[in-house]
């Protein structure tokens, strides 16, 4: 069962002058509260490191080759239900993703995008069809359609772990990133899918889906720099990075705010060949007209 109770607002990314900023999250009791998402009784854990917060979540980064999309299952091991989630799907691959959680001994509550999908269907859709119950989730920003609508400073709750809900405007409008929680009982160092927003050693495009440079520029990390990056998609191998690599060594947002805007400017990319089949269909939760 669903339970809400309140929340204060958080936020991922602050406003630069022309370098990430050094300091970490902090919360600000002035800030409105929002709701929560709490699913305490059926979800699973993973185990990542020998802490024994960390100890509790049961974590795998997946690959769909076609487009180049990472998907995560994250569950808390450590629960009776063992309750777990995905985070962006793909329909190519949902059987072997549900195979991998029926083999873990974990229950699907959640299946996440972190925006509306321009090179593939996400799976969400196709999840739900067959396994009865779990319920899709995708920011109300989106405009998409899905079972539960999150805003920045909303928490989903998997089992005794949860992740906070973060805007990450710039690639689409409905950009959020999941980052795992501030709490001494949640997984250390912290985890932040970030959809497209950030990618390894680069950025998602801004030239469609109300797309803004200026907007994506500005969505600059304030988490600590020992904090994982986990993108959706990697074209060179990558798996995963830091808030201080990306500090360090990310290509365009190190740079000031009027080169940043000229690269992303002149990228000429070509038209995203699933663009036309991927967007409609993931508006409405990844379901394909027959």
């Amino acid at each position: 069962m669903l339970r809400f109770h309140h929340i204060v607002r958080v936020s991922l990314f602050a406003s630069k002058a022309s370098t990430f900023p050094l300091t970490s999250l902090s919360l600000s009791t002035s800030i409105p509260k929002r709701t929560t998402f709490a699913l305490r009784s059926q979800m699973t854990s993973f185990s990542s490191s020998s802490s024994s917060s960390s100890s509790k979540l049961l974590f795998r980064q997946l690959f769909e080759k076609e487009s180049s999309t990472y998907t995560y299952l994250l569950a808390d091991a450590s629960h009776p239900d063992k309750p777990a989630l995905l985070i962006d799907p793909v329909d190519r691959t949902v059987d072997r993703d549900l195979s991998l959680i029926q083999e873990l001994g974990l229950k699907l509550v959640y299946a996440m995008n972190t925006h509306v999908h321009a090179d593939h269907v996400t799976g969400t859709g196709l999840i739900k069809s067959k396994v009865p119950g779990v319920k899709s989730i995708i920011s109300k920003a989106s405009g998409a359609t899905a079972d539960l609508f999150v805003e920045p400073g909303d928490k989903v709750h998997f089992g005794d772990l949860f992740l906070e809900v973060r805007a990450t405007p710039g690639h689409t409008l409905g950009c959020v990133t999941y980052v795992t929680g501030d709490a001494s009982d949640q997984p250390q160092p912290r985890m932040a899918f970030t959809g497209d927003a950030l990618l390894i050693r680069g950025c998602g495009r801004t030239d469609f889906q109300g797309g803004s440079s200026e907007q994506l520029y500005k969505s600059i990390f304030t988490l600590p720099k020992d904090t994982f990056i986990y993108p959706a998609h990697d074209y060179k191998g990558f798996s995963v990075s830091t808030v201080g690599e990306e500090m360090q060594y990310n290509p365009r947002l190190t740079k000031d705010e009027e080169t940043f805007k000229n690269i992303m400017a002149n990228l000429n990319l070509s038209y995203p060949k699933m663009i036309d089949v991927a967007v409609p269909a993931n508006l409405v939760c990844g379901v394909q007209s027959k």
